[in-house]
């Protein structure tokens, strides 16, 4: 179960800038996080400033 990016993101791009496997892209409304990429690793989680992204 891959960890999801909720509205309160504010599209800042610094979960993109963290993901080692490069699983998170740009959304239409917010960035989004692909679950067939993603390693659940966290980077990403401890990277966003609106705690925006929550784990599995």
């Amino acid at each position: 179960m891959a960890y999801k990016i909720g509205d309160d993101c504010i599209s800042c791009g610094s979960c993109a800038a963290t993901c080692p496997v490069e699983a998170i892209s740009e959304g239409q409304e917010h960035y989004d996080i692909d679950p067939e990429k993603c390693i659940e690793c966290g980077a990403c989680a401890a990277g966003c400033p609106v705690d925006a992204i929550a784990a599995p």
